[in-house]
């Protein structure tokens, strides 16, 4: 079964325009066959997992006890919950269980799952291999990758910035098409 990651912010409220997207992203991989894997705790992450919940989806929590304590367990609509020691072991698993990832708007911790999957696609590109399917959303990812681009030696098209969720989705298909047709 394809597994993509979904990263975004820990503290998007249930009343946000975002929340709904990241709704839409989870209920559209789950309609899709997809299943979802997100780092288990609330703000985006249990948005995505609502709405691949909500559609019958499969829903992966990575999480990390030992570093957020003070959170009571994955949020309510992850199915299976896979624990690490670290954020470091807890971003290299949501990448390497993953077939694609998309990164939704957030902070540091996001921008951190980004470029974790934004290597591995570099590096399976490196080699041969397919790469990794990585989109993020929003102008924010568009600046950083940009700036990112022009002042590393790293190689431009890995990750596809997108306007929103439904462009996500749009751009997913055609990645994960392209994927399959290749016989990957």
């Amino acid at each position: 079964m394809i597994t993509i990651a979904v990263f975004g912010s820990s503290t998007t409220p249930p009343d946000s325009t975002e929340w709904d997207q990241a709704v839409l992203v989870g209920d559209a991989i789950a309609r899709r066959g997809w299943a979802v894997a997100t780092g288990g705790y609330g703000g985006t992450m249990e948005a995505v997992s609502e709405g691949a919940a909500r559609a019958g989806g499969r829903v992966t929590g990575v999480t990390a006890p030992l570093i957020f304590p003070g959170r009571k367990g994955p949020n309510r609509h992850v199915h299976t919950e896979i624990t690490e020691d670290t954020i470091s072991h807890r971003i290299a698993r949501l990448v390497e269980m993953s077939d694609a990832a998309v990164a939704l708007p957030g902070s540091i911790g996001t921008f951190a799952e980004l470029v974790v999957a934004w290597n591995a696609a570099f590096v399976a590109g490196a080699r041969g291999a397919h790469p990794m399917p990585v989109v993020a959303v929003g102008r924010g990812w568009q600046v950083l990758l940009e700036a990112a681009e022009t002042t590393l030696p790293t190689g431009a098209g890995f990750v596809r910035v997108v306007r929103d969720a439904a462009d996500a989705i749009v751009e997913l298909d055609r990645m994960i098409e392209r994927i399959a047709a290749s016989g990957r």
